[in-house]
């Protein structure tokens, strides 16, 4: 490589250039954060937290109160940011981005002092003896977000940190760092607001080497979401300094359509479960496993509505249901996908090609008669496409249901709901959500992670707060007794004495829990 060609390489790699998804305008470029720059931030906010976490709950509560209407007031602003980093519709921006933070907001304000509390436990048979669970800041937390929920990906795991006492440090993607300025000003100016530091959330951008110097900068937890293959990448990394992680990867969920399901509000789930967002979505229906009794109507349905979905520049002149991909090398992998489907025998019943114009558009597309060889319904898609599949049984659908390498979430639709039940029990997921797409989510309470190839670790809820804190044991004195307890020298008879008093404790029945009361007494 030539000096020049080097040089070139260098100056990319120092900065990221930006570009409307829909549209393919250059919307600005963005500075890379160094490594040297991650490890002085994370310093900061080290120190930032020092401050926060000798913070009351009340206190917290009404920062985030705070963040809460600043949010609203610019919802506006920022869900055309959204639209024109992301290339999403402007409705997929508000009630998906928007409106999940501001829920999130909501349900700790009203919930997290109840979880994050101390809590009293039994002290068993150390009676004299009191036990306490207490839930302490870890620090600094690490975020690493992906690029098809700009907003959300990083008020998601924020919130939980900082009503917990931490500070934050977040990596957004290259992707959307447009917009990482913007929404960084939505913590300064609360921050200044509240008369804190500034450096308690801090966003950087960069590629590659920025995110993997975040993971080894001596943060205290790490919380990724992104693909598998990346994440199996941090904890990698993670390992090095046995930094604890939270990975929320991708899936390949499933929605089963059974034969007594109602038809429209199947219909309607399985286009929301495939084209919010284009499908770029880690909760996607990727797989659509119909019930034969059901299957012919239901294809017929959700192709009459596919073909009239409008695609195009979710800020141009005409309404639009579907937006753009983010990142351009997604639609490759979707065409990819679609293209080794249609090669084994699948039929494209709606789209199944790129869209038109310099975005980077893939058709909202329908796959059916797709053959169980074909990549996707193996591989996460993360595109508009739906892919629906025949199934005869109970036992078939969960069966099919659960042969991937994911273990997300999943949908089941059925009048019956102890059929429904029953189908969900057995589905390998972090969650189920019956006759609704998605829904678990918006209930705040409810942990979200998944399990297998998905991740592990949960936001969200109790869990999530706490999967921010140092869970720590506490024992104390419940009774002044201030008596040693006298293990040194051991004397003769010790080993007796203890053994019958653990046979004395933890025999089965009253008889020989008395035999061996009885060789104690004897033996003292």
């Amino acid at each position: 490589m030539s000096v020049e060609a080097v040089s070139a390489t260098t100056k990319l790699l120092e900065r990221i250039e930006c570009f409307d998804p829909a549209t393919g305008a250059y919307l600005g470029e963005v500075a890379v954060t160094t490594p040297d720059e991650v490890r002085s931030i994370v310093s900061c906010a080290r120190e930032a937290h020092q401050l926060w976490r000798n913070t009351d709950f009340s206190e917290r509560r009404r920062v985030l109160r705070m963040l809460m209407d600043q949010i609203l007031r610019h919802a506006d602003e920022l869900v055309e940011l959204i639209v024109r980093d992301a290339g999403k519709t402007r409705e997929n921006a508000m009630l998906g981005e928007i409106w999940p933070v501001c829920e999130k907001i909501r349900a700790t304000i009203a919930t997290g002092e109840r979880h994050l509390r101390p809590e009293r436990v039994s002290s068993g048979l150390l009676v004299h003896k009191q036990a306490t669970i207490e839930y302490h800041p870890l620090g600094v937390i690490g975020v690493i977000c992906p690029w098809n929920y700009p907003l959300q990906n990083v008020l998601g795991p924020v919130i939980p940190a900082l009503f917990s006492g931490n500070a934050s440090v977040v990596k957004v993607s290259e992707w959307t760092s447009w917009s990482a300025a913007r929404i960084q000003k939505l913590f300064d100016d609360v921050f200044d607001a509240a008369g804190y530091p500034r450096e308690l959330v801090t966003l950087i951008t960069g590629y590659g080497p920025t995110g993997a110097a975040l993971v080894g900068s001596g943060v205290d937890k790490v919380v990724f979401t992104g693909s598998m293959r990346n994440g199996q990448r941090v904890l990698a990394e993670s390992a090095k300094t046995l930094t604890p992680v939270i990975l929320e990867l991708g899936g390949k969920d499933a929605m089963i359509v059974c034969d007594d399901a109602d038809l429209e509000q199947a219909v309607h789930a399985a286009l929301a479960g495939v084209f919010i967002a284009a499908g770029q979505n880690c909760l996607a229906a990727e797989r659509l496993l119909v019930f034969d009794g059901i299957y012919d109507a239901f294809v017929a349905r959700v192709t009459e509505e596919a073909r009239g979905l409008r695609q195009g520049d979710p800020l141009g002149d005409a309404f639009v249901d579907v937006g753009a991909m983010t990142m351009p090398g997604q639609v490759a992998i979707v065409e990819a996908l679609v293209n080794d489907a249609v090669e084994r025998g699948a039929r494209a019943v709606v789209g199944g090609r790129r869209g038109e114009g310099p975005g980077s558009f893939f058709q909202p597309t329908i796959l059916v008669d797709v053959p169980d060889d074909a990549r996707i319904l193996h591989e996460e898609t993360f595109g508009p496409v739906m892919v629906v599949v025949r199934v005869a049984s109970e036992e078939d659908a969960v069966r099919r249901a659960n042969e991937t390498e994911y273990g997300l979430a999943s949908t089941v639709l059925s009048r019956d709901a102890r059929r429904a039940k029953r189908i969900a029990d057995q589905i390998i997921a972090g969650a189920t959500c019956v006759n609704d797409f998605a829904l678990t989510y918006m209930a705040q309470e409810l942990p979200f992670g998944g399990v297998r190839g998905s991740g592990f670790g949960r936001l969200n809820g109790r869990e999530g707060l706490r999967a921010m804190c140092n869970v720590k044991s506490v024992m104390t004195d419940r009774f002044p007794l201030h008596q040693p307890a006298k293990l040194y020298p051991v004397k003769r008879g010790d080993y007796e004495t203890a053994k019958r008093t653990i046979e004395m404790l933890y025999s089965d029945g009253l008889v020989a829990r008395a035999k061996a009361l009885w060789k104690l007494i004897r033996g003292a």
